[in-house]
């Protein structure tokens, strides 16, 4: 299936653009979040266009969007807290117009997008694939203490949270997983594969 634009609608009242690609037989579905948008983050950064593209393959369809304030997105940034109503209406997008009962819906997101993906606390997906999380509001992240499973793919060498740093922070979640990127830096230039490799074997565990 081609690429196909799409708009949703924000919980309060913004329009935000997005792109949705859904492959023949899709057997699951996810959400991507983009990095920081006041840093230059968009739905076209690197790793976010890597899983665009590397997902569907898979057979999982993707759908991935501008923050409020990005692009043509309506709304300013929020510093993360409205943007959490941004990844709910791609959500409900998502489940509307990919979703088949039982298909398995899953948040994905890079940096700031993971944050913001983590944060979020909605019973319609199934667990959480972040990648490179800053993890700079760990007072208030649904994943924290939510059964579902959260996959964190943190770059060895990334400059904002070292493996090491992650752990600590994760130690008490509930159900949370950290796999290092060796060689990577938290911009996984040259490392998006195995990005793409781990969203894969992470949507997988929900298909048996």
């Amino acid at each position: 299936m081609a690429i196909e634009p799409v708009k949703l609608h924000t919980a309060d009242g913004l329009t935000l653009e997005g792109e949705l690609h859904v492959p023949d037989g899709a057997r699951a579905a996810v959400v991507l979040a983009h990095p920081h948008p006041l840093h230059g983050g968009n739905m076209r950064s690197i790793v976010i266009s890597a899983l665009f593209a590397g997902l569907p393959a898979a057979g999982v369809a993707a759908l991935r969007f501008n923050f409020r304030g990005v692009g043509a997105s309506e709304g300013t940034h929020d510093e993360g807290r409205g943007e959490r109503l941004d990844v709910v209406a791609a959500l409900d997008a998502l489940a509307e117009i990919a979703g088949a009962p039982g298909l398995p819906l899953v948040l994905a997101g890079w940096s700031f997008g993971a944050d913001t993906s983590l944060a979020v606390d909605d019973e319609r997906h199934a667990g959480w694939f972040a990648v490179a999380p800053p993890l700079r509001h760990t007072g208030d992240v649904a994943a924290a203490s939510d059964p579902r499973p959260a996959l964190l793919a943190v770059p060895e060498r990334d400059q904002f949270r070292s493996p090491e740093s992650a752990r600590e922070v994760v130690a008490s979640w509930t159900n949370t997983r950290i796999h290092v990127v060796p060689g990577a830096d938290h911009f996984l230039v040259g490392r998006t594969d195995r990005v793409v490799e781990l969203a894969v074997e992470f949507i997988n565990r929900f298909l048996s």
